[in-house]
């Protein structure tokens, strides 16, 4: 599972305007820092394919990450801008690490507001050890929190004067459908943004990276990318159907008229029943790969709260994309006019089958 993106707009528009809490101009400050840092870091793709003492395996990962971006251009109708013509070594795992909480009886996730942006469902941190900090704080307040590695995040068009989000070396330790789908997803925030709805936004930009890869694999991709591709889809496929099976029965005993203690005890059972059924498919479907654990084994409400922002309204955009005749250009512009509705309004009209 790739975890889910962190968008920074406020990092370019939000910091002057920072209200005074010291906690928030705290945030402020790291995110631009942290921010700041990778950009100076960054240099000129070209740069990196002439210099000799670049290695002939990062050459081959960013001539190919270099094709992709034409591709997202020609074929799907993706900017064409200075974002991702650029690499970075961050020397470290994750660009960022991500926050996210939940009530201990509800799937909803805790919102932080910022200016550009609005309200979103995660806080993200160039450093581990602030998560953390942040994670330990929402636990001792009675949340349920998860902390989880971001390989990519997008300023959302903001950063494109000063040389555009860059490449980075987290972008390219997986496989070539992998690379594909962070440049394609990234890419489709700078298309689309709606302000305080997580879920509208990820399911957007997961709908354009599912058909774009999709789309590269044919045009592009090798016969072993390809391969690999749809063994990673249909292990993905099968953590979907699991994880929204537990998140459709956790929210109907939430929502539901038990007590507290009632759903407390109903929670302990769907969560074990969760963890069992993942060994059973992995066991039998999987062959062993264990890629999932880590996921499974910190399991909880927001956890299962955020996959849902990637999840719920992918197949209404998938269903957008076929009713504007697969065409990209009639797509976006049906999505623009999707995020000029009320929240409601436009969760309700991509969960119509009509």
């Amino acid at each position: 599972m790739r975890p889910p993106a962190w968008t920074t707009a406020l990092l370019l528009a939000g910091a002057a305007s920072a209200c005074s809490a010291d906690s928030t101009v705290g945030y402020y400050a790291q995110s631009v820092a942290g921010h700041l840092e990778m950009m100076r870091k960054a240099r000129p793709v070209d740069d990196w394919l002439a210099d000799e003492s670049t290695p002939e395996a990062l050459k081959q990962r960013l001539r190919l990450a270099q094709g992709m971006r034409e591709f997202a251009v020609q074929e799907l109708g993706l900017p064409d801008n200075a974002s991702y013509r650029r690499y970075a070594d961050l020397g470290r795992p994750a660009a960022v690490w991500n926050v996210v909480a939940a009530p201990e009886l509800s799937l909803k996730l805790k919102t932080w507001c910022f200016p550009v942006l609005g309200c979103i469902g995660y806080r993200g941190y160039f450093e581990r050890a602030e998560a953390d900090a942040l994670a330990q704080q929402l636990r001792a307040e009675g949340l349920e929190a998860s902390v989880y590695p971001v390989p990519a995040y997008s300023t959302l068009g903001w950063s494109n004067w000063m040389g555009g989000d860059p490449l980075l070396n987290t972008f390219l330790r997986s496989g070539d459908a992998e690379l594909a789908r962070l440049i394609f997803h990234e890419l489709a925030h700078q298309v689309v943004y709606a302000s305080d709805d997580t879920m509208f936004n990820e399911s957007f930009a997961a709908a354009v990276e599912r058909i774009g890869v999709r789309r590269w694999l044919e045009r592009e991709g090798s016969p072993q990318a390809r391969q690999q591709a749809a063994l990673t889809e249909q292990r993905r496929q099968d953590f979907r159907a699991l994880t929204r099976r537990t998140r459709e029965a956790l929210d109907k005993l939430y929502t539901g008229p038990a007590s507290d203690a009632d759903k407390r005890a109903g929670k302990a059972a769907l969560m074990a029943a969760l963890r069992a059924d993942f060994e059973t498919l992995k066991r039998e479907r999987w062959g062993g790969f264990a890629g999932f654990d880590p996921w499974f084994a910190q399991a909880n409400n927001a956890s299962l709260g955020v996959q849902a922002a990637y999840d719920e309204l992918v197949p209404g955009f998938e269903r957008l994309f076929e009713r504007e005749g697969a065409d990209f250009g009639r797509f976006y512009a049906a999505v623009k006019a999707l995020a000029g509705l009320p929240k409601a309004e436009r969760h309700a009209t991509l969960r119509s089958p009509a």
